[in-house]
Parts: C-alpha cells; sequence; structure tokens
C-alpha cells in the first residue's frame, strides 16, 4: 500500500491554539502563543497521519528531520492549519516541504523527513539496545 504514496501529495491538519500549547507552559513564564515546539510536533502530527493510510498492516513512520522557520506569533484561542505536501518519496524515506498558516499570516514553513519503519522490527532493535544498556551499567 506504501507504493501509492506520490511527489505531490498534499495533506492538511487544523487546530485551535491552547494554553498547553503555548509558549507559556514551557518556563512557566512567557507569551501566551503557539510555541515552537508544538509548531513542529504539529507539522509531524500532519504528515504523520497524512501517510499513515498509505502504509502496509505494521508499518508506521518515525521523523528523522525537521528544518522549520517559526514566521510569527499565533494567540491562543486562533485556529492554525498546516499543509505537508510529499516532494518525494525514496524507498522508505519520505521528504515533505510545509507551511502552517493562522486565520491571518503564514506563521511556520520548511521540511521534514520521516521514514517507513516495519514496527515489529524497530521494537525487537530497541529491546536489543535497552539490554546492551543495561548490561553496561
Amino acid at each position: 500500500m506504501a507504493e501509492q504514496l506520490q511527489a505531490g501529495m498534499i495533506f492538511e491538519k487544523t487546530i485551535t491554539v491552547t494554553d498547553a500549547l503555548s509558549a507559556k507552559h514551557l518556563a512557566g513564564e512567557g507569551v501566551a502563543v503557539f510555541s515552537t515546539p508544538e509548531l513542529v510536533r504539529f507539522v509531524e502530527i500532519c504528515a504523520l497521519e497524512g501517510v499513515r493510510p498509505f502504509l502496509k498492516s505494521g508499518q508506521d513512520t518515525v521523523g528523522t528531520r525537521v528544518d522549520i522557520r517559526h514566521l510569527a506569533a499565533t494567540p491562543v484561542g486562533m485556529r492554525v492549519t498546516a499543509r505537508c505536501t510529499l516532494t518525494e518519496v525514496d524507498r522508505r524515506r519520505l521528504a515533505f516541504t510545509f507551511e502552517v498558516h493562522d486565520e491571518l499570516d503564514k506563521i511556520g514553513e520548511g521540511a521534514h523527513e520521516r521514514f517507513i519503519i516495519d514496527r515489529d522490527k524497530q521494537q525487537q532493535r530497541l529491546q536489543e539496545k535497552v539490554a546492551r544498556w543495561k548490561s553496561a551499567a
């Protein structure tokens, strides 16, 4: 099914900025605007949810790269839309460009990469890493 993924596909997601997504929660103080870490997470979720229906059973994707410019502040209460465009499919590597807009301005842009994984194989590698870590301690 992942063969159906092709350059040019566009995925969109819209959310409303809440206090929990604001910079205010990062250090206990700050401004009540959409935080950069949450902007990154939002873009990753948009890409992940967009490609997930095209993956084979037992597959998922993991983020491997994010290059982002946070261009403008978005206050709590405003809606934000991410638009991720799949620009390249290289075997298991998926490359995207993205733009994020609030109700008035373009607030972010950049590039993102994800890698298609087999969940069972990934879980086995993680278990082996934990075993190596515990034996080294």
